[in-house]
């Protein structure tokens, strides 16, 4: 796997500066886009759907926060003006079953579709928006591990404001929601003996 930056602008202090942070932020992406894609599988498959849900909002909080570096960064600009083949696209269906499998009865939602044209709304799942997420992301890791850092940069930053920034912000509010009506929507006898507990010496 390279670490370096193949296909970097280049030439004099101004252009080295350019690479090094281009360089930077293509790896913080990298580590970011494997910590998502295996916190996703490791809650697909199940072995701890008690912490599934914060395990999610951590690290679709952790992706945003690294998609909002890449939406502030001016245009990257590959060399080449078109996508090299990093081969086939990952098999995502076992992924989505598993996941629409863990979200059984609160996988779909109501999603605005643009908030800026209008309030049209449309149906999604937070299974299908996961593996959206996770597939835009493999993407440009094939071109980061294959060498091509500039060319993965180019795409993480296009696919996150043309798709996956979207997709991720409304599965984050939904998966806070789902927290927040489990933790808050209890009966009142429970509540008011917890906080008569919360209140002991």
């Amino acid at each position: 796997m390279s670490e370096e930056p193949v296909g970097m602008p280049g030439g004099g202090p101004a252009g080295q500066a350019e690479v090094a942070d281009l360089a930077s932020l293509a790896r913080a992406t990298a580590e970011e886009a494997r910590s998502f894609l295996s916190t996703v599988t490791e809650v697909a498959a199940g072995t701890a759907p008690e912490a599934s849900l914060p395990l999610l909002l951590l690290a679709v909080s952790d992706l945003l926060a690294a998609g909002a570096r890449l939406g502030a960064t001016t245009d990257v600009v590959p060399d080449e003006r078109f996508e090299p083949d990093a081969g086939p696209d990952p098999d995502v269906e076992a992924l989505r079953a598993n996941l629409a499998n863990l979200f059984e009865g609160i996988d779909e939602y109501p999603d605005l579709v643009d908030p800026v044209l209008g309030p049209d709304v449309e149906q999604a799942t937070v299974s299908g928006e996961l593996v959206a997420i996770a597939g835009a992301l493999a993407q440009g890791l094939k071109h980061y591990e294959l060498g091509g850092a500039l060319e993965a940069l180019w795409w993480w930053q296009f696919s996150y404001l043309s798709d996956w920034g979207a997709r991720a912000t409304s599965v984050l509010r939904i998966v806070q929601s789902i927290l927040a009506h489990l933790r808050l929507d209890v009966d009142d006898d429970v509540a008011a003996e917890a906080e008569y507990d919360a209140l002991q010496p």
